[in-house]
């Protein structure tokens, strides 16, 4: 093999590396990268599907929103697709903040930007407890 073919064969190797980089990068959530406008949402904190709720640091994700616990009467709800991929952001209490475990970027329970690479803050959403209903709403 003479060098010419030696450097074209070490460029193919690296543009499949990097299209099998790309893929392995891509959003995780498609289902919603947007954050959805106009919300009210009730969601029955004795239902199953909501029990993380019912304990301080629990979170869920329901119809493109994060929602966590912040304290017995607190709670959080940001768009749940990271502005930069759309991966669906993880609820971390311990650290004050919203995680995308995509590529680290990282918000405060506001949903404002930390760290990148996402540069554009989640949409943060109004919460209200009354009883064992919880309403999220923009």
């Amino acid at each position: 093999m003479d060098r010419k073919d030696f450097l074209v064969t070490i460029g193919k190797g690296a543009a499949l590396a990097g299209l099998v980089y790309c893929v392995g990068c891509s959003p995780k959530n498609t289902d919603n990268p947007v954050a959805p406008s106009n919300v009210d949402v009730t969601l029955d904190l004795t239902l199953h599907a909501n029990q993380p709720l019912n304990t301080i640091g629990g979170s869920v994700v329901n119809n493109g929103i994060v929602v966590g616990r912040v304290s017995q009467t607190s709670f959080v709800a940001v768009s749940a697709a990271c502005t930069h991929q759309g991966t669906t952001v993880e609820f971390q209490l311990q650290q004050n903040q919203f995680f995308c475990p995509n590529h680290g970027s990282t918000y405060t329970l506001d949903g404002v930007v930390t760290q990148g690479p996402a540069q554009q803050s989640l949409t943060k959403y109004n919460t209200s407890l009354s009883g064992t209903n919880l309403r999220i709403y923009s």
